[in-house]
This record gives structure tokens, sequence and C-alpha cells, in this order.
């Protein structure tokens, strides 16, 4: 797994149709791994709970807090080749640009 092959990820997620299961825990799990690969523990304080969204993403990113951004990323794209083992063939990624 490279760096490159995380930002093929990413991109996919961003602009690609909605991955198979997009639930908001789905959708937090790809935050929380994306957020740990590319910025590291998260030191923000705390949200109130009642900013909803907020607070999820807070404790989702805090939930994987001391793991390596290679094991973040791994775990990113694993989430995706979950859903899809054929990721890297989609149709989508020929918009896509390294």
């Amino acid at each position: 797994m490279t760096e490159a092959q995380f930002n093929k990820a990413v991109w996919l997620i961003r602009n690609g149709p909605a991955v198979g299961d997009s639930s908001n825990e789905t959708k937090l799990s790809f935050y929380k791994y994306y957020k740990q690969a590319t910025v590291g523990d998260n030191n923000e304080s705390q949200p109130w709970a009642v900013q909803l969204e907020a607070s999820a993403k807070w404790k989702a990113w805090n939930s994987v807090r001391g793991m390596s951004k290679e094991d973040a990323m791994k775990a990113y794209v694993d989430l995706l080749a979950k859903d899809d083992p054929n990721w890297e063939q989609h149709p989508a990624l020929k918009d896509y640009k390294a």
C-alpha cells in the first residue's frame, strides 16, 4: 500500500459515486482514517454534545489516536476495498490525475 494508492482512494471517495454502504458509520470511518492519515492525532477540543455532527466526527477521529499515518492510510484503502475489491478499475478513475 502506497501513499499514491491512498490519494487515489481519497479522490474516488470525493469524486466518484457513493460507496455501496453510505451509512453515517461508514462515512465516519472514512473520515477518521483520513484525518489520522493527513493530520495525525486529534488535538482539537471536544465539541459540545449538542453539536451532534461535530461531536460524532471528533469521537470517531479520537478513536484512532496513536494510529500511525501508514496504518490509517491502509485502513482507509481497506475500507474502500471491502466494499469494492476492484475499486482501482472504477470507471470514475479515468479522470484521476496523480
